[in-house]
């Protein structure tokens, strides 16, 4: 009869259960006394830390105020950590919060805030691009911020607070009356509630301080300015160019002729500029496509987005020239005519080379 033989458990995996099983209570240790003590209770507590004082004292004054779960804990993850140093200040904070974010927003100081949301808005493009911008960063719709920006009581009231807004941007023609008024730039907002017209106003203080070094140029017709700066900010690609190209749309208006500019056109059937467009869309009477008959000798009736404080320059200082044609090829670089012999000489060398931009 065989005689079973009983094994015994290895000593080495013995132990390894025992220290996975200890692992696994110690990182359910961990989560706990690092989560948040209430998640849904977002309102502030504010807590003050006076200068000098200490990570204990400091994890008694939390704890007091029911934002931690442990002092001996957050006192050990602080001290473990060299690099952490926490600041002096006073804060609002929530029981919403993790230890770790507590730990965060002490160590950044009181300028530190977990919920802030950074958008940039870049030059060049359309207030229906800095909507949707909005709506992906913030609780807002696309379709809110429209209906705000275009809520024409808002933008009287916005009139009479700000000088570079004029009654030009009332006009029922205008599709979007703050388009080219809000200065591009990243900004920062306390949270993703922050209200559209909080937005808004942040984006035109910045158009007030970039605009009133030249205020006592531009007062008198700012539209006009604004407007030469949208088209001259997608025509040309640096300060130089962009110069060059407000003195021939001059040269252009003064001799009655038309700006003849496909930047307009595209903004007037509000098409993204990825496609070349037909001749007859390129003759479209629009108020803003200045490649219509009808604007000879006219700027559109608005700008057609929000220009750079380069291109704003530009319209206001422009360099002095006698062209009146340029063509860009597809590697942006401008070629100056003075005739339109010259101009459609220059179009066909650079097809025949394969830099046109289509």
């Amino acid at each position: 009869m065989a005689v079973k033989i009983q094994r015994r458990p290895k000593p080495l995996l013995i132990i390894l259960v025992v220290l996975g099983s200890f692992l696994i209570l110690l990182a359910g240790v961990y989560m706990f006394l690092a989560s948040p003590i209430d998640s849904s209770d977002k309102n502030d507590i504010e807590v003050v830390i006076p200068s000098g004082t200490g990570v204990s004292t400091i994890a008694s004054i939390l704890k007091e105020k029911d934002l931690i779960r442990s002092k001996g804990f957050f006192s050990f993850v602080v001290k473990i950590n060299t690099k952490i140093s926490l600041k002096a200040s006073t804060y609002d904070l929530n029981k919403s919060m993790s230890m770790q974010e507590i730990i965060d927003i002490l160590s950044n100081g009181n300028n530190y805030n977990p919920n802030n949301v950074n958008i940039t808005f870049k030059e060049g493009l359309r207030i229906t691009d800095y909507a949707e911008a909005i709506a992906t960063h913030t609780n807002h719709t696309y379709e809110e911020v429209i209906s705000v920006i275009n809520d024409k009581n808002y933008i009287t009231e916005l009139i009479s607070e700000y000088w570079f807004l004029t009654d030009s941007i009332l006009d029922s023609n205008i599709y979007y009356p703050l388009e080219g008024y809000l200065s591009p730039d990243t900004y920062q907002f306390k949270d993703k509630d922050i209200s559209i017209q909080d937005i808004i106003r942040v984006m035109l203080e910045e158009t007030d301080t970039k605009l009133s070094p030249y205020k006592d140029i531009i007062s008198n017709d700012v539209h006009s300015y604004i407007t030469m700066a949208s088209i001259c900010e997608l025509e040309g690609t640096n300060a130089k160019n962009r110069k060059m190209i407000v003195g021939v749309f001059n040269n252009r208006l003064e001799s009655g002729m038309n700006l003849g500019s496909d930047v307009t056109t595209y903004y007037a059937l509000q098409y993204p500029m990825t496609k070349d467009l037909t001749s007859s869309q390129f003759a479209t009477v629009n108020p803003y496509n200045t490649r219509s008959t009808t604007m000879a000798g006219k700027l559109p009736i608005g700008p057609i987005c929000n220009p750079s404080l380069s291109s704003i320059d530009a319209s206001i200082h422009p360099t002095n020239n006698d062209y009146l044609y340029f063509v860009a090829d597809k590697h942006g670089q401008i070629f100056y005519t003075k005739t339109m012999a010259e101009h459609e000489a220059k179009v066909k060398e650079i097809k025949e080379k394969g830099d046109w931009i289509w």
